[in-house]
């Protein structure tokens, strides 16, 4: 293929394969917890890393992580000390990130203009040390998404339930939220801070209308992630348009494309469900 002549558009394809993997992965507990726009609040976190990053003269990517650490513990403790609502320390996140960013890119003297890259991905920026360290960092994220599978779901699902269990929510809250800030640092090269949400989100939403069971759910998001983020990654070489964009559209698509067939799947479900209660009720007997 032509465009793996390009060592650029190699080192994208590499960032976009590991953002495919990791953001439904951490999304799919995301969703659990009704947190779908954790992943929009920690963008703006990570923004005001960029321009950190701008202003000293450092490599985003590692600062951006950093930054985006950091607010992910706040918002955490503001959740875990009832000091402020979810949906407050989310909004603190948004426009303070946002704030911080656009003021520091001008400290800098690059202006606003410097963050769009960020903002909305972009290919060609990508270095080495970036496409090394989006692998390094991806690997750190998925090995205990898969790894803590059955402890991250049962705290998301019930943190009553999965304390009975000898669980600590807290801890697994935590560990959630942490694995969401690194992945949204490393999804600002191929997808964009503002659109990484979407590829944590809708690849999810997807799978859960074709398969029953979490961990299906978990894989078949995945699969749907990776997918969606290649081809559009591909697709922006030879359209040359921007790979963010072009990666949220495809999900939507994929989303809207399943839809039929989803809701197929849930009535046969359902029919099944009424048929076998119908067939042990003593009616039937």
């Amino acid at each position: 293929m032509e465009l793996l002549s390009y060592p650029f558009m190699v080192r994208a394809l590499i960032a976009a394969l590991m953002t495919g993997l990791i953001a439904p992965a951490i999304g799919t507990y995301i969703v659990q917890r009704r947190l779908s726009l954790l992943g929009d609040g920690l963008g703006h976190v990570a923004i005001a890393g960029v321009g950190l990053a701008l202003a000293t003269g450092t490599a985003p990517l590692p600062v951006a992580v950093v930054v985006c650490l950091a607010g992910a513990v706040i918002i955490e403790l503001l959740r875990r000390f009832n000091r402020a609502s979810s949906d407050v320390g989310l909004a603190i996140l948004f426009y303070g990130g946002l704030a911080a960013g656009v003021l520091l890119a001008g400290v800098a003297g690059q202006g606003a203009g410097a963050l769009s890259q960020y903002l909305f991905g972009s290919l060609t920026t990508i270095s080495d040390a970036d496409a090394w360290m989006v692998a390094v960092l991806g690997a750190v994220v998925l090995i205990p998404a898969i790894g803590l599978a059955p402890q991250l779901f049962a705290v998301s699902v019930d943190e009553e339930h999965a304390r009975t269990m000898g669980l600590r929510p807290h801890l697994y809250n935590l560990c959630v939220v942490l694995l969401a800030a690194v992945t949204v640092a490393i999804a600002m090269r191929t997808v964009g801070l503002l659109l990484i949400s979407a590829l944590m989100v809708i690849p999810v939403a997807t799978a859960r209308g074709l398969v029953i069971g979490f961990r299906r759910g978990l894989y078949a998001a995945m699969v749907i992630g990776v997918i969606v983020a290649v081809s559009g990654t591909a697709a922006s070489f030879y359209v040359d348009a921007a790979p963010g964009g072009l990666i949220v559209v495809l999900a939507i698509a994929a989303f809207a494309l399943s839809w039929p067939l989803s809701v197929t799947l849930n009535r046969r479900r359902r029919q099944g469900i009424l048929a076998s209660e119908h067939e042990r009720s003593p009616e039937a007997v």
